[in-house]
């Protein structure tokens, strides 16, 4: 028990662990990223920060994990979890949310380490995430986006019964490109839910989630 519940959170699968990113965790993904997460020919993510140098992306991704936990409100909400695999980092997905109370609904991104891609461990990490939402928050819909070509998250989505509600046009490395909106109702997601998915500590965190 903590004076800040989010940290004892724990998700865990058969496969892998899922707990909210301490400095520690940060270190460790700021390496893990550094040793690359795309090709870098292409860019798979809204916000282009693996384009940014090694000090400033460094710099940057140590703001944005501490910025999630000093910014933090029930109304207002982003939640980022380190997925470990036997003690290793592989990657990180978050959730986050805006009027969660009211609206119940929740949107994810990730990313996963080159080295550990292909293995099936970022349907793995969507899967916990998910639970974590659903069975632990109770949320009512979870939503997701992705490049058209990005075939990995696409790909994850349509395993896990996302429906594809729409597109829009986002900057891509200062050109217009067309982004995949994908939603998961909770129904969709009793038809995929687990029973190896354990939740622990969460409790304690629930108000400050608001519930």
């Amino acid at each position: 028990m903590t004076h800040w519940p989010l940290f004892d959170v724990t998700v865990r699968t058969s496969w892998l662990e899922l707990r909210p990113v301490r400095e520690a965790d940060m270190w460790e993904l700021i390496e893990l990223a550094d040793r690359g997460v795309h090709d870098p020919a292409t860019m798979p993510f809204l916000i282009p920060w693996t384009d940014l140098p090694a000090p400033e992306r460094h710099l940057s991704t140590a703001q944005f994990y501490w910025g999630c936990w000093a910014s933090w409100s029930a109304a207002s909400w982003r939640y980022p979890l380190v997925a470990r695999v036997d003690g290793e980092v592989v990657g990180a997905i978050d959730l986050r949310a805006d009027d969660f109370i009211h609206c119940r609904e929740a949107e994810t991104g990730s990313f996963l380490g080159l080295e550990f891609q292909g293995r099936g461990l970022g349907t793995e990490m969507r899967h916990a995430a998910l639970h974590l939402a659903f069975a632990g928050l109770g949320a009512r819909a979870a939503t997701s986006g992705a490049f058209w070509d990005n075939h990995a998250s696409r790909g994850v989505s349509r395993k896990l019964g996302y429906e594809t509600v729409g597109e829009t046009l986002k900057d891509r490395r200062g050109a217009p490109d067309r982004c995949l909106q994908f939603r998961l109702e909770r129904a969709a997601w009793d038809q995929v839910r687990r029973d190896d998915i354990v939740i622990e500590g969460l409790d304690a965190a629930l108000l400050m989630f608001g519930l």
